[in-house]
């Protein structure tokens, strides 16, 4: 794991800069490029496959992205995804020309990589500026598109299992809330279909244990300090549906004086660099983003080579990673 120093030397930035914003440290005044810097550093090392091939010949890869670079600091997952698509693009010499709905040109690509949530019309507008599209973490196999996800129901069950194995019975889930851009259509969050799904065969679900907020630090930290003063009851293990919704979620316990795991145990999702500075370190579930935007690159060239009949959903498991904030 890289250190605090290391990350600082990278970012250009002192080590208790480093350490008080990797650990959501809300007093802190430092600017988002900073900011940006810092988890971008922290991604980077986390990163160390990577090896560049400069005798390919260049071609060009659309990439289109749903969120803004503050939005990405929110919650670093989307930027562990495209970090994986840069390097593993510059070690094939393709070059990223990363563009928004609103800036699409008409540049002649290899293809496009269209990450994060789309609706129909953004869809529409995508296609017409390239044929070759893969969607990644947005399932759009219906719109008879390509799509590279994340196995959900595989992800939830290890968790769940995990919990039930150390004799949890009172499990409760922060789950995200979002919504698509233009539209804005609420999204249902797949990690709580599956975990009321498998809760309900357990017979151990509770509906007043269901939380949700949007997926950053600071709503998860609001979501779980209204439920801890209005829950008499306790869960004694959480499930959050992304590292940033946890590590808010831990600040708010730790708050009211309870302790992790002591008083709840809490795993996350996503398994971003930052999961291992915070204190205590985070469980959660890991998806291999960097390894999943080398992926997206790989499957994006096979499309441009012969275009399948029909569309194809490639899906991912993950690793249940145990730190210490679990039992």
């Amino acid at each position: 794991m890289a250190t605090i120093r290391d990350i600082a030397e990278l970012a250009g930035v002192s080590p208790a800069t480093v350490s008080r914003v990797l650990n959501y440290d809300s007093q802190i005044s430092v600017g988002l490029e900073t900011k940006h810097k810092i988890f971008q550093a922290a991604e980077e090392l986390n990163y160390t496959k990577h090896k560049k091939n400069s005798k390919t010949e260049t071609t060009v890869l659309r990439l289109v992205q749903w969120y803004d670079a503050e939005e990405e600091l929110a919650d670093l997952y989307y930027l562990a995804i495209r970090l994986g698509i840069e390097k593993r693009a510059e070690e094939l010499n393709i070059q990223v020309k990363r563009e928004t709905l609103t800036e699409l040109t008409t540049l002649k690509t290899v293809g496009t990589i269209a990450l994060g949530k789309f609706d129909t019309e953004q869809i529409k507008q995508i296609c017409e500026v390239d044929e070759n599209l893969l969607f990644v973490d947005y399932d759009a196999t219906s719109e008879n598109f390509d799509s590279l996800v994340v196995d959900f129901n595989q992800s939830v069950d290890s968790v769940i299992d995990h919990f039930v194995a150390n004799g949890h019975e009172n499990i409760g889930i922060l789950a995200g809330i979002e919504h698509t851009k233009r539209t804005h259509q609420s999204i249902p969050d797949p990690r709580l279909i599956a975990f009321e799904q498998k809760m309900r065969q357990l017979k151990l679900y509770k509906k007043d244990y269901v939380l949700q907020a949007e997926f950053s630090v600071e709503a998860g930290k609001a979501a779980m300090a209204v439920f801890l003063q209005q829950q008499s009851k306790l869960p004694t293990a959480l499930f959050a549906s992304s590292d940033a919704l946890a590590i808010g979620a831990m600040q708010a316990i730790q708050e009211v004086g309870m302790s992790i795991p002591e008083n709840i145990s809490i795993i996350g999702f996503n398994d971003v660099s930052v999961a291992k500075y915070v204190s205590p370190k985070l469980s959660t579930v890991k998806v291999e983003t960097e390894w999943m935007g080398e992926l997206a690159v790989t499957t994006i060239l096979e499309l441009a080579k012969e275009r399948a009949p029909v569309s194809r959903k490639i899906m991912l498991g993950t690793k249940l990673i145990l730190r210490e904030s679990t039992e």
